[in-house]
């Protein structure tokens, strides 16, 4: 049985298959906090001025690709870093509403697709928002109905993507482009779209009034295993290696200028999070589906958990080279504007700390300060 493994660059990507067998405890807090005020500090330059925050308040999903959030927060190794800093934390659906949280201040900092950061950022003319880690790689796939057996099938369907313009529908959108297919943002053309919360995509998928979707894991597992579906794209053929960012690490800017002291303790806890991770697989699994039955009230099914444990892997790489690409492929989707991405990464804290740890330090791809 292979470990889920932190991927690091340079090395090649390894994967889980587990049985998620024991039970874990998770207490989650969801309260408000105070907004922090920004201080005069350059923008997407995290340096050692400001003050630790008195509270940092984090999105994040309950889905198997936000595994890092999930376990740092539950097991207390965000806490630990953060000292005095109270952590407040409330759960998402979909990227666009975590970024509209984000950006209108009611959140400091969140696990994000990288769609939805982009989107984020440009909404907010690069002020808004800062990349400052990864958190995880893969996990995504169309999953269709049994009857459909090739690319030409699709004509005429419906598939499901969480929420417009977020990372999964940025993806299907472009990867029907590229096979010939017309489609628009009202849910018309040769395949209708139609963003669909996840719960709702698996029920609609089982009842067949929906023909799949593409989607972030456990939910392609679950379209699998309990919707007989069948995976007709694996989105980690579409990319290099298998290589792209399923999820990362982004705070708002003001957040970062003001208190890059705590900023830098959340990544801190985030590196003794997936180095945690890495080395307790079994209990990782298992804590992450305790987790989605407290947050969903329903666990994962073993076969769930395994199939969606084995898709991907925890990362602090928010795998920077990719992010270009994205942006391109939002831009022929018709959600986004061409746009200079250079600033929305700062990986210098990130940095900072994997050197402190020994491990090797990842690149902003010139598209910031790393």
């Amino acid at each position: 049985m292979s470990p889920f493994r932190i991927h690091q660059p340079g090395r090649p990507l390894k994967r889980a298959l587990l049985l998620a067998t024991a039970a874990a405890t998770l207490a989650l807090t969801t309260a408000c906090a105070h907004q922090s005020t920004p201080s005069a500090a350059p923008a997407g330059n995290a340096g050692t001025s400001g003050s630790p925050a008195a509270s940092l308040r984090l999105g994040y999903f309950a889905n198997v690709t936000h595994t890092t959030p999930i376990v740092g927060v539950a097991k207390n190794f965000f806490t630990a870093r953060l000292g005095s800093t109270t952590l407040n934390t409330q759960i998402f659906n979909a990227g666009p509403d975590e970024m509209t949280a984000l950006l209108g201040g009611k959140i400091d900092a969140a696990y994000v697709g990288p769609s939805s950061a982009l989107n984020a950022y440009v909404k907010s003319n690069g002020g808004g928002l800062t990349i400052v880690a990864g958190a995880q790689n893969a996990g995504a796939e169309l999953v269709v109905s049994p009857d459909i057996h090739s690319v030409g099938d699709l004509r005429g369907k419906t598939l499901a993507t969480p929420q417009l313009g977020n990372t999964q529908d940025v993806a299907l959108r472009y990867w029907l482009k590229q096979q010939g297919f017309a489609t628009d943002l009202q849910g018309g053309g040769d395949v209708k779209i139609t963003p669909t919360d996840n719960s709702t995509t698996l029920t609609l998928f089982e009842a067949g009034k929906i023909d799949g979707g593409w989607v972030p894991e456990p939910w392609a597992s679950r379209l699998v295993v309990e919707g007989k579906g069948h995976v007709l794209v694996d989105e980690k053929t579409l990319w290099p290696g298998g290589q792209f960012a399923t999820t990362n690490l982004v705070v708002a800017t003001s957040y970062l200028r003001a208190h890059p002291q705590t900023v830098k303790a959340l990544i801190e806890g985030q590196l003794d999070t997936n180095t945690w991770v890495t080395a307790n697989p079994v209990a990782a699994a298992a804590l992450v589906n305790d987790t989605i039955k407290t947050l969903t009230g329903k666990a994962l099914k073993d076969a769930v958990i395994t199939r969606a444990w084995s898709e991907e892997n925890v990362t602090n790489d928010p795998e920077a080279t990719s992010l270009k690409v994205s942006l391109d492929h939002a831009v022929t989707d018709g959600l986004l504007k061409q746009t200079s991405l250079i600033g929305i990464y700062d990986l210098t804290l990130l940095n900072q700390a994997l050197t402190a740890e020994g491990q090797p330090t990842v690149s902003a791809a010139g598209l910031g300060n790393q």
